[in-house]
């Protein structure tokens, strides 16, 4: 691939771009907004130059409900050898084409799972996609020489190729990545109107609740739209369970011992059944997730003492597979829990003693 075209130049389409061109790929950038595109070119992800002539590759980056419309267009007016999208949903635009009586040998639909809570070409970054699944939906009429631009795109934003069915996509994005951006809402909408008491009180298990929960509402509009009825269908399931912890709760709260042994039943259920399939989400490397020690070390806000702890550990000789903060209210200091192998946690516990630090459990 020497040449693409981006169409389209938000979070994901800028990233692309930026991969690309950092991988000496000419790109030009397309946008209904040329300011955006012109920030975009600005940040180094190509031009915003008018084509000149057909490119390798059309990348069409809009969100779901325009996908189908920009693709014919840029179709029609013949701009590439291949094209593909990357919709967050991918049965409804290849449908939309269809209906459109195109010739679909040269389109293959994808979709990269990354990005972030903030849109725009401002937020992007080149190495957005690495290490990440990157969905390509071929269909029987998909050429081949589509399908390997596609490949090409994907090794060079350094993500994971993953070759899925269009719909079973659909039906996964929704219980994977749709449900739970309505979920995370949901439980973030309940501290809106909250005592300031209780919001002071927030740890670090309502932050990962509510994470992304600060996504752009106009973003998601566009995005279930697209995709309702698989979305429905996981919620409605969700709502199963909801209904009966309400049920077993409100049993615990009963006089009737029989009706509260009922409920402690109902809801070490549904916790048992939250912990069978939260070992199920791939750990590090795609692995199933280990069971790492975790060493709490308190830490002081201030610049420089993440990198120190590091150093620490790294002197320890203990790989550090994850970490997280939790950050105190009110006070210049937090947790830093380090998660490491449970047969390094006592030699990283005393290491970190040695060299000053405060080791809580």
């Amino acid at each position: 691939m020497r040449t693409a075209a981006v169409i389209g130049t938000g979070l994901i389409g800028t990233s692309a771009a930026l991969a690309l061109s950092g991988r000496g790929v000419t790109v030009h950038l397309i946008d209904h907004d040329p300011e955006r595109a012109r920030t975009a070119a600005a940040l180094g992800a190509g031009t915003d130059d008018p084509l000149e002539g057909p490119v390798d590759l059309a990348v069409v980056a809009v969100p779901p409900a325009l996908t189908a419309t920009a693709l014919a267009d840029a179709m029609r007016a013949g701009i590439a050898r291949g094209y593909l999208d990357v919709a967050s949903v991918k049965g409804g635009p290849r449908r939309e084409l269809e209906a459109l009586s195109l010739d679909l040998s040269s389109y293959i639909g994808t979709h990269p799972m990354s990005g972030k809570e903030r849109s725009g070409p401002l937020a992007a970054t080149a190495d957005l996609f690495e290490g990440r699944p990157w969905v390509l939906t071929p269909t029987p009429v998909t050429d081949t020489e589509v399908l390997n631009l596609a490949l090409e795109l994907v090794a060079l934003c350094r993500a994971v190729p993953v070759v899925m069915d269009a719909d079973a996509h659909d039906r996964a994005v929704a219980l994977v990545s749709h449900t739970p951006q309505l979920v995370s809402s949901m439980v973030a909408a309940r501290l809106r109107e909250a005592d300031e008491t209780a919001v002071r009180l927030c740890g670090q298990g309502i932050r990962d609740v509510t994470r992304i929960a600060a996504s752009d509402p106009r973003m998601w509009v566009d995005i279930l739209s697209a995709n309702p009825g698989p979305v429905a269908d996981v919620l409605s399931g969700i709502a199963a369970d909801l209904d009966g912890t309400v049920a077993a709760l409100r049993a615990l709260a009963s006089a009737d011992p029989a009706k509260r042994e009922d409920g402690v039943g109902a809801i070490e259920d549904v916790l048992r059944r939250g912990n069978a399939g939260r070992s199920r989400v791939p750990g590090k490397h795609g692995a199933a997730p280990a069971a790492y020690e975790i060493v709490a070390v308190l830490i002081s806000d201030e610049p420089g003492e993440l990198a120190r702890i590091f150093a620490d550990a790294g002197r320890a000789a203990v790989n550090i597979e994850d970490v997280r903060i939790e950050h105190a209210t009110g006070q210049q200091a937090g947790l830093v829990q380090l998660m490491v192998e449970p047969a390094a946690a006592a030699v990283l516990s005393a290491t970190l003693r040695e060299r000053g630090w405060s080791i809580r459990h």
